[in-house]
């Protein structure tokens, strides 16, 4: 599995953005997929996760009401909307895919938020 995100970028406190996650390759017995972070000097953390088929999901308590996570499984695409983002957003942010019981990482995109 090759996870691809984009959508990263530079942008104010109180903005928004959209990442998006594209899977390729052994697709097919995916089952969930995330998004997690990680700052500078700081360890990786989940955001968002998602289950098969668009759900259930779970968020980190740092970015509910802000986030939503969503997944077209025709596209093999995993979404990131973030809103009211703040400088503590700040990070890499990385998908991630679970599939037969191994992980798959992206290679990460920037997500930079200025006060």
């Amino acid at each position: 599995v090759q996870l691809m995100e984009s959508g990263g970028g530079k942008v104010r406190a109180g903005g928004s953005l959209g990442l998006s996650c594209v899977a390729s390759g052994d697709t097919f017995d995916i089952n969930a997929m995330g998004w997690y972070r990680q700052a500078p000097g700081k360890q990786r953390e989940m955001v968002a996760v998602i289950a098969t088929g668009g759900g259930p999901t779970n968020y980190a308590d740092s970015v509910k009401g802000r986030f939503t996570i969503s997944r077209d499984n025709a596209k093999n695409t995993m979404y990131l909307q973030m809103n009211s983002l703040k400088p503590d957003d700040t990070a890499v942010y990385y998908c991630n895919a679970l599939r037969l019981g191994s992980l798959y990482w992206g290679q990460g995109t920037q997500v930079t938020v200025s006060s």
